[in-house]
């Protein structure tokens, strides 16, 4: 048999292979009609597929490679909507309509596609009806969760390339190997393992029989470096992060001076020393590069090997955290349940004091010691510096920038960027100036938080880039769609902390401020009025808008916890341990009525 025999060969069973997966119980009868009746299509990277508002007229099915597909905004930009791996099918509407093209898909890489036209997939059906019920029905589940962010699938083919001195590829890449190992087929091969003119029909084979193919790439921009790239679904660009980040030659080469470049993901692995408390300055190496992403690894350490490992793999364990004062604390104890029970979280954020509570996770200090040095903390009231002329806030702010500022500097080190942050990081706030929702990925993660949590009318607003920011849980509380939308991550747990019960008045008006008072004098069980104070009246109005959304948040979590805390005020900030201990209780309560199939998916082990 000729190479291009077994090249036909090979095509035609993969074909086979995803045709049975889009269309269970295919005879083979149809299978073969199928295989008779398609046209093969080889797409370069960069080169469209279908063009947005174009006749529709045939159906494509990805046999290898990977797809973008793009959508143009109301100002007639693109945006990118999804990704289509191989076995992933597109334009399938138009085979039932004589509509145009609703997206345009483009090649990130080399791709292979098969096309089935309208006329033959209408002869196709008349023999076999199975197959048009079939593609009916993926075509029903994709128009129910078209408005749902589509997780990107995991890509199978991933170069790493580094572009400093001093980093060992070859050894990260069989450690990396092994890490994916539990994720499916995992291969690794370099230049040494390949022979020259057959490697592009030997890596294509390997795709073809993987999950997923690691490429070395050498440190020299040379045929074997360029040849993994140009079959790469994303790029992991490794550096040394003690090495000034300007643009290397081998990167400068084979990336900056190369076509479609920014089509391929790209994501920047910057490694650390095992002794590095935290990564500072790491901004300069992401605004350098127009990455996809970037980590922060220490190579030394297998957990973060197997962090990046479940990140690739669209594995990676996302912990969402919702605002409630000091409430918040209680996400501190899941926490601590959570990682007992065996469960590493690789990216966390949140919103309002979640945000305050999931930039410490991120910090990735320990659980012992990031409770001692939030405890100390908050030993302070924040909220306890009342302004005498409140003509911006209620209260002045100065000891709650003073608590963030001293645990940054006691978890970190000092004042750091949120990508200098060891796992992947998110906190919500809200832009006054514009009226919308921000989430903040970048910039000075003490300012950040301190925008997240200004509740309005309590807390000052926060200046950033000449606007205004205050506190997040106006639009978005618990922010579980955005954790859901993060790339590399694979499940989501939410920490709600929204009441489970109303409270209910037993008088019919509201007393006066005197009345008030002097009640208050009174022991609590012989208080009359039982009505909240200024600071938590402001707190809950600020986040009663996006209260109403959490049920909706809700469903994009995989776990889900909402301790409870009824009998816990939102100021109540000398209550840290118990609150601690409330939420790690209600976490292993949650956990422990997992089903024994539920535990195993998740992976919990036995307290």
């Amino acid at each position: 048999m000729t190479s291009d025999d077994t090249e036909i060969q090979r095509r035609r069973n993969a074909l086979a292979s995803y045709l049975g997966d889009n269309f269970p119980g295919i005879d083979q009868e149809t299978l073969q009609d199928i295989q008779n009746n398609v046209q093969w299509v080889e797409l370069r990277a960069g080169e469209v597929l279908m063009e947005q508002g174009a006749p529709a007229d045939a159906a494509y099915l990805t046999i290898s490679g990977r797809l973008r597909v793009y959508v143009k905004t109301d100002d007639n930009a693109p945006r990118m909507v999804r990704e289509l791996g191989r076995g992933e099918i597109t334009g399938e509407i138009s085979l039932y309509t004589d509509a145009t093209r609703s997206a345009t898909v483009v090649a990130i890489r080399r791709t292979v596609v098969v096309r089935l036209d309208k006329p033959h997939f209408t002869a196709l059906v008349a023999r076999n009806p199975k197959v048009s019920m079939a593609l009916t029905k993926k075509i029903i589940e994709r128009l129910q969760t078209q408005h749902d962010q589509r997780p990107l699938p995991p890509p199978v083919t991933v170069t790493l390339l580094p572009i400093t001195g001093g980093v060992e590829a070859a050894a990260l890449a069989q450690r990396l190997m092994q890490a994916l190992e539990p994720f499916g087929r995992v291969c690794r091969v370099d230049s040494t393992t390949m022979t020259a003119g057959v490697a592009s029909e030997v890596l294509e084979d390997l795709e073809a029989e993987h999950d997923f193919v690691l490429m070395v790439a050498d440190t020299e921009a040379n045929e074997w470096t360029e040849l993994c790239i140009s079959l790469s679904d994303e790029v992991l660009l490794l550096a040394d992060a003690t090495q000034p980040a300007a643009i290397h030659p081998v990167e400068q080469a084979c990336m900056v001076d190369t076509p479609h470049r920014n089509e391929v993901a790209e994501t920047l692995v910057l490694l650390h020393p095992a002794s590095t408390q935290s990564p500072l300055g790491m901004r300069q190496w992401v605004e350098r590069r127009p990455v996809t992403g970037h980590v922060n690894l220490r190579v030394e350490l297998d957990g973060d090997i197997a962090r990046l490992a479940r990140l690739l793999s669209r594995n990676a364990v996302g912990l969402v955290l919702a605002g409630g004062g000091a409430r918040g604390f209680a996400h501190l104890g899941v926490w601590k349940a959570l990682d007992d029970l065996g469960i590493e979280i690789d990216c966390v954020g949140g919103t309002s004091m979640g945000a305050v509570m999931a930039a410490a996770i991120a910090a990735d200090r320990g659980i012992p010691t990031t409770l001692d040095i939030l405890k100390q903390a908050f030993k302070i009231n924040p909220t306890g510096d009342y302004n005498l002329l409140p003509l911006i806030s209620l209260i002045k702010g100065r000891r709650i920038r003073s608590i963030v500022e001293r645990s940054i500097a006691s978890l970190m080190g000092g004042p750091v960027d949120i990508v200098d942050l060891w796992k992947g990081y998110f906190c919500i706030a809200s832009n006054y100036s514009q009226g919308s929702e921000m989430q903040l990925h970048k910039g000075d993660l003490g300012r950040a938080l301190r925008a997240s949590i200004a509740i309005p009318g309590a807390l000052p607003p926060v200046v950033m880039d000449g606007e205004l920011f205050c506190d997040g849980g106006t639009f978005n509380n618990f922010p579980a769609d955005v954790m859901r939308n993060m790339r590399g991550v694979g499940k989501v747990i939410g920490v709600d902390l929204s009441a489970r019960r109303a409270r209910r008045l037993d008088f019919d008006e509201m007393p006066g401020a005197w009345q008030v008072f002097f009640d208050r004098l009174k022991p609590r069980a012989k208080q009359r009025y039982r009505v909240p104070s200024l600071m938590s009246y402001l707190l809950n109005v600020s986040v009663l808008y996006s209260v109403s959304r959490q049920s909706e948040s809700r469903k994009q979590t995989d776990l889900y916890f909402n301790p409870e805390l009824y009998r816990i005020g939102f100021l109540q900030w000398g209550r840290f341990s118990s609150i601690v201990t409330k939420g790690d209780d209600h976490a292993r309560e949650v956990i422990g009525a997992l089903s024994l199939a539920e535990k195993q998916a998740w992976g919990f082990r036995e307290a």
